[in-house]
């Protein structure tokens, strides 16, 4: 069985401060999309190596993002 993993954890800083936290499997869409919110300053950090959210292999990406929402950091829809 081959495993895909195409989904991206991501910040979006300005600065070294970090404004919003999440997962998407389209990071240049997902850019594009926060400058439009946050603004033109904002840059987007890729965390980590890219993974999956196959069920099967405990939904890595989005544990990773519900432990972002529990340190109280901005985190996706």
């Amino acid at each position: 069985m081959t495993i895909f993993r195409d989904t991206y954890k991501y910040q979006v800083k300005r600065g070294n401060k970090i404004l919003h936290t999440g997962i998407t499997n389209d990071i240049v869409r997902r850019e594009h999309e926060l400058k439009m919110e946050y603004g033109v300053d904002v840059y987007t950090k890729k965390v980590g190596n890219r993974t999956t959210i196959e069920e099967g292999l405990q939904w890595e990406a989005k544990q990773w993002e519900a432990k972002q929402r529990k340190k109280r950091k901005s985190t996706g829809p």
